[in-house]
């Protein structure tokens, strides 16, 4: 998979990907002359977004394909979870967002009829101890068209001038360019959110980058009707559920005259081509024969995956009296977001999004202690906040078994050296994953790039 040439921008390209769809899988000024191998068998190691548009993309063309799944349900970091099955209120412990470029995701989510609801807030604000409704706080009027000018700016960068701000983190970029005080608080506090880490960590280039091509909600635009996990349902009708095999840890490839892929529970597979759709802690796990390049397994080693907490708290009604409620606060649950807007009950769910360290923190405490903690940050403003809760759910991507975190989070001076190794396919096996995508952390990303490989094996 080639790198993508630096002058093009993001959303460029997820534009371009979405000619990928339908019956005309790969387009022509991009591929040329397209000859489909009819012997072709393909193995896709992964039943995430990117594993299943992959499958779903070579079944399209008739291709063979085997999807070999270590969970016990499809869908990977796409994690819908009912939270009252009476109320039939659903939730997101894993991707949540369909921003408004999203457009293979929306493509398909057109194609398979699953509405997509605005999903928009408006950002409320607790800092030091006072809380502030939407549009009653902002950045100063020193410090928005700085930020404006620098977004402009981007788009004029040359390739060197990427390269150069890939080297330094966002925080820094920030300050040399006049942010202090309450705005470099609130970008700090903002920004995290995005990214999952301190923006202490983050390259300058992937942060202005996201901000210059992103809509204007950061692509938190809109969301499925029923839950995210309808789409990989439908992935899996179209694939063939008897195609899709789950509870199968992929342990060995050997990779030879053709493919041979060996599970933990000790059945073989054997392919002329393969997929690898797992987050590279997964890919590092199995034993590859013969071995992944050096120049691979550094990258594997060096990229870090956000420490993401999703904690949703049921409440037996709807006290922020806001369907669009989403809340930053300076304290430990860091980011709050109406959870079930459009979704119709007098029960509703707030989820504590936190980030870093303080998402392990999060994590590691009980029911009990959250409720505490959530008191402790709510109550002043919202005195019934504790005695309203029903129930919770948590889920701690950080010391999630197969991707030891939530999403890909390129850090400094990253972009243009590990990337284009771990976009590098290796003798039959193509690589898939939404850390491979121009915009980490999205179901976009995911989708793109498992098209992308198919288009890589069928392409001629």
């Amino acid at each position: 998979m080639d790198t993508l040439p630096q002058n093009t921008s993001r959303r460029e390209f997820l534009r371009q990907s979405a000619l990928l769809a339908g019956a005309t899988l790969l387009p022509s000024h991009s591929f040329g002359n397209i000859h489909i191998a009819k012997q072709t068998s393909v193995i896709v190691i992964g039943a995430g977004f990117a594993g299943l548009a992959a499958a779903h993309a070579l079944r399209q063309q008739n291709v063979t394909v085997t999807v070999l799944e270590s969970r016990n349900r499809i869908g990977g970091r796409v994690f819908s979870h009912v939270i009252d099955p009476r109320e039939n209120l659903t939730v997101e412990l894993g991707a949540e967002w369909v921003g408004n470029s999203h457009e293979r995701v929306r493509a398909l989510c057109d194609e398979f009829r699953i509405p997509l609801l605005n999903n928009q807030f408006d950002t409320h604000l607790i800092y030091r101890n006072q809380y502030s409704k939407a549009n009653e706080w902002d950045f100063s009027d020193n410090w928005k068209p700085k930020f404006k000018t620098l977004l402009e700016g981007y788009r004029t960068l040359s390739d060197q001038q990427k390269i150069d701000l890939d080297r330094i983190d966002w925080w820094r970029y920030l300050v040399n360019n006049g942010c202090g005080g309450k705005d470099l608080i609130f970008r700090e506090l903002l920004d995290s959110t995005d990214f999952g880490e301190s923006i202490r960590h983050v390259s300058a280039l992937i942060a202005l980058s996201t901000f210059a091509e992103s809509s204007e909600k950061n692509e938190m635009d809109l969301k499925m009707e029923g839950g995210n996990a309808r789409l990989a349902q439908k992935f899996a009708k179209k694939i063939g559920q008897e195609n899709i095999l789950i509870g199968h840890t992929v342990k060995r490839i050997e990779q030879k005259g053709k493919v041979l892929v060996t599970c933990e529970n000790g059945k073989t597979f054997e392919a002329d081509k393969l997929i690898c759709a797992l987050p590279t802690f997964a890919i590092k796990n199995i034993q590859w024969e013969p071995g992944l390049p050096d120049e691979k397994m550094n990258a594997l080693n060096e990229l870090q995956y956000a420490r993401i907490n999703k904690n949703a708290i049921l409440f037996k009604n709807r006290f922020w009296k806001d369907e669009s409620f989403d809340l930053i606060t300076d304290q430990t649950p860091h980011y709050f977001y109406h959870a079930t807007k459009n979704q119709k009950s007098q029960k509703g769910v707030l989820i504590s999004y936190t980030i870093g360290e303080k998402a392990e923190l999060i994590a590691n405490q009980n029911d009990e202690w959250r409720k505490g903690m959530l008191a402790q940050t709510l109550s002043p403003y919202f005195p019934k906040a504790k005695k309203l809760i029903e129930s919770q759910a948590n889920y701690y991507w950080g010391t999630d078994k197969i991707s030891q975190g939530a999403y890909a989070m390129y850090g400094i001076n990253q972009w243009h050296t590990i990337r284009p190794a771990l976009q590098k396919a290796f003798l039959h096996t193509s690589f898939a994953g939404e850390h491979l995508a121009d915009w980490q952390g999205f179901m976009e990303g995911a989708v793109v790039t498992g098209e992308l490989a198919a288009a890589e094996i069928i392409a001629v």
